[in-house]
Protein backbone atom coordinates (compact mmCIF):
# COMPACT_ATOMS: atom_id res chain seq x y z
CA UNK A 1 0.00 0.00 0.00
CA UNK A 2 1.35 3.45 -1.16
CA UNK A 3 1.15 5.92 2.57
CA UNK A 4 2.30 8.76 0.75
CA UNK A 5 0.27 12.02 1.65
CA UNK A 6 -0.51 14.81 -1.09
CA UNK A 7 -0.45 18.20 -0.47
CA UNK A 8 -4.13 19.67 -2.00
CA UNK A 9 -3.82 23.03 0.30
CA UNK A 10 -1.13 25.08 2.72
CA UNK A 11 -1.17 28.34 4.89
CA UNK A 12 1.35 30.03 6.33
CA UNK A 13 0.34 30.21 10.39
CA UNK A 14 3.91 31.35 11.21
CA UNK A 15 7.32 32.00 9.79
CA UNK A 16 10.40 33.38 11.78
CA UNK A 17 13.67 33.60 11.66
CA UNK A 18 14.66 29.73 11.97
CA UNK A 19 11.36 27.98 11.83
CA UNK A 20 8.26 28.18 9.96
CA UNK A 21 4.79 26.58 10.57
CA UNK A 22 2.47 25.50 7.92
CA UNK A 23 -1.26 24.00 8.29
CA UNK A 24 -1.40 21.82 5.31
CA UNK A 25 -4.66 19.88 4.13
CA UNK A 26 -3.39 16.38 2.58
CA UNK A 27 -5.30 13.67 0.89
CA UNK A 28 -4.78 10.20 2.59
CA UNK A 29 -4.61 7.37 1.00
CA UNK A 30 -7.79 5.97 1.81
CA UNK A 31 -9.46 9.03 -0.28
CA UNK A 32 -10.26 11.12 2.79
CA UNK A 33 -8.37 14.03 3.44
CA UNK A 34 -6.94 15.54 6.61
CA UNK A 35 -5.31 18.67 8.27
CA UNK A 36 -1.25 18.43 9.34
CA UNK A 37 0.22 20.88 11.18
CA UNK A 38 4.13 20.95 10.27
CA UNK A 39 7.35 23.07 11.29
CA UNK A 40 9.91 23.33 8.66
CA UNK A 41 13.22 23.88 9.98
CA UNK A 42 16.52 23.98 7.81
CA UNK A 43 18.37 21.32 9.40
CA UNK A 44 21.23 20.96 11.92
CA UNK A 45 24.16 19.36 12.36
CA UNK A 46 25.93 18.16 15.74
CA UNK A 47 29.58 17.45 15.89
CA UNK A 48 31.21 14.51 18.45
CA UNK A 49 34.71 15.78 18.79
CA UNK A 50 37.46 14.16 20.23
CA UNK A 51 40.47 16.22 21.39
CA UNK A 52 42.29 12.71 22.45
CA UNK A 53 41.29 9.51 22.41
CA UNK A 54 38.45 8.85 25.18
CA UNK A 55 37.89 12.44 25.47
CA UNK A 56 34.79 14.30 24.20
CA UNK A 57 34.19 17.57 24.18
CA UNK A 58 30.25 19.38 25.37
CA UNK A 59 29.07 22.54 25.75
CA UNK A 60 26.76 23.38 28.69
CA UNK A 61 24.76 26.20 27.90
CA UNK A 62 20.77 27.44 28.89
CA UNK A 63 17.69 26.64 26.15
CA UNK A 64 14.78 28.65 26.79
CA UNK A 65 12.11 25.89 25.46
CA UNK A 66 13.40 23.98 28.39
CA UNK A 67 14.44 26.57 30.43
CA UNK A 68 17.32 24.97 31.75
CA UNK A 69 21.30 24.47 30.73
CA UNK A 70 22.25 21.34 29.12
CA UNK A 71 25.45 19.60 28.13
CA UNK A 72 25.40 18.95 24.30
CA UNK A 73 27.80 18.18 21.83
CA UNK A 74 28.85 21.38 19.65
CA UNK A 75 25.96 21.90 17.32
CA UNK A 76 23.89 24.75 15.14
CA UNK A 77 21.76 25.16 12.23
CA UNK A 78 22.67 24.76 8.39
CA UNK A 79 22.93 28.27 6.76
CA UNK A 80 21.52 29.06 3.75
CA UNK A 81 22.91 26.57 1.03
CA UNK A 82 25.51 25.62 3.15
CA UNK A 83 26.24 21.83 3.30
CA UNK A 84 26.17 19.49 6.34
CA UNK A 85 30.21 19.17 6.53
CA UNK A 86 31.10 22.42 6.18
CA UNK A 87 28.56 23.33 8.85
CA UNK A 88 29.74 21.01 11.42
CA UNK A 89 33.13 22.24 10.86
CA UNK A 90 32.53 25.96 11.28
CA UNK A 91 29.77 25.09 14.28
CA UNK A 92 33.22 23.53 16.37
CA UNK A 93 35.43 26.29 15.43
CA UNK A 94 32.76 29.23 16.59
CA UNK A 95 31.43 27.35 19.74
CA UNK A 96 34.96 25.85 21.09
CA UNK A 97 37.54 27.03 19.01
CA UNK A 98 39.40 23.74 17.93
CA UNK A 99 39.23 22.85 14.28
CA UNK A 100 39.00 19.41 13.14
CA UNK A 101 41.28 17.90 10.60
CA UNK A 102 39.13 15.16 10.28
CA UNK A 103 35.55 15.07 10.16
CA UNK A 104 32.80 12.16 9.33
CA UNK A 105 29.38 11.46 9.06
CA UNK A 106 28.00 9.22 11.80
CA UNK A 107 24.16 9.18 11.54
CA UNK A 108 21.65 11.48 10.17
CA UNK A 109 18.35 11.69 11.92
CA UNK A 110 14.49 13.19 12.16
CA UNK A 111 13.87 15.14 15.31
CA UNK A 112 10.41 14.89 15.45
CA UNK A 113 9.52 13.21 12.31
CA UNK A 114 5.64 13.44 13.69
CA UNK A 115 5.47 17.48 13.13
CA UNK A 116 8.43 18.61 11.89
CA UNK A 117 10.91 17.86 9.08
CA UNK A 118 14.21 18.99 11.47
CA UNK A 119 17.12 16.71 10.05
CA UNK A 120 20.30 16.52 12.27
CA UNK A 121 23.42 15.14 10.85
CA UNK A 122 25.57 14.13 13.77
CA UNK A 123 29.22 13.97 13.14
CA UNK A 124 32.60 12.45 14.31
CA UNK A 125 35.56 14.65 14.79
CA UNK A 126 39.20 14.30 15.61
CA UNK A 127 42.46 15.39 15.10
CA UNK A 128 41.70 18.75 16.66
CA UNK A 129 43.86 22.22 16.68
CA UNK A 130 43.06 24.08 19.25
CA UNK A 131 42.24 27.46 18.67
CA UNK A 132 39.92 30.51 19.30
CA UNK A 133 36.04 30.50 19.91
CA UNK A 134 34.02 32.84 17.87
CA UNK A 135 30.92 32.21 19.40
CA UNK A 136 27.55 34.17 17.64
CA UNK A 137 26.53 37.36 19.40
CA UNK A 138 23.65 35.66 21.34
CA UNK A 139 25.66 32.41 22.39
CA UNK A 140 27.07 31.87 25.83
CA UNK A 141 28.33 28.58 26.19
CA UNK A 142 30.66 26.67 28.71
CA UNK A 143 33.16 24.13 27.14
CA UNK A 144 34.46 21.52 29.06
CA UNK A 145 36.15 18.10 27.81
CA UNK A 146 35.10 14.65 29.21
CA UNK A 147 36.79 11.59 29.75
CA UNK A 148 35.21 8.54 28.67
CA UNK A 149 34.41 7.70 32.09
CA UNK A 150 33.21 10.69 32.67
CA UNK A 151 30.59 10.29 30.03
CA UNK A 152 30.05 6.57 30.81
CA UNK A 153 28.73 8.10 34.40
CA UNK A 154 26.52 10.64 33.10
CA UNK A 155 24.70 8.07 30.77
CA UNK A 156 23.97 5.99 33.32
CA UNK A 157 23.21 8.36 35.46
CA UNK A 158 20.68 9.77 33.08
CA UNK A 159 22.50 13.76 33.35
CA UNK A 160 22.30 14.19 29.35
CA UNK A 161 19.10 15.01 28.14
CA UNK A 162 19.50 16.16 24.74
CA UNK A 163 18.72 13.49 22.00
CA UNK A 164 21.29 14.95 19.31
CA UNK A 165 24.03 14.61 22.36
CA UNK A 166 22.61 11.09 22.82
CA UNK A 167 22.94 9.95 19.73
CA UNK A 168 26.61 10.92 19.51
CA UNK A 169 26.98 10.27 22.85
CA UNK A 170 26.19 6.43 22.59
CA UNK A 171 27.84 5.99 19.19
CA UNK A 172 31.20 6.90 20.85
CA UNK A 173 30.24 4.52 24.05
CA UNK A 174 29.80 1.49 21.83
CA UNK A 175 32.76 2.40 19.34
CA UNK A 176 35.07 2.19 22.21
CA UNK A 177 33.78 -0.96 24.07
CA UNK A 178 34.32 -2.72 20.75
CA UNK A 179 37.95 -1.77 20.02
Amino acid sequence: MDFTEKTLDEVTIYQGKIIHVKELTVALPNGNSAKREVVLHPGAVAVLAEPSPNHIILVNQFRKAPDCTLWEVPAGKLEPNEQPEESARRELREETGFVAGNISLVHDFYTSPGFANEKIYVYYANELVRGEAEPDEDEFVEMKIFSRDEIERMLKNHEIHDAKTLVGLLWWSSRGERE
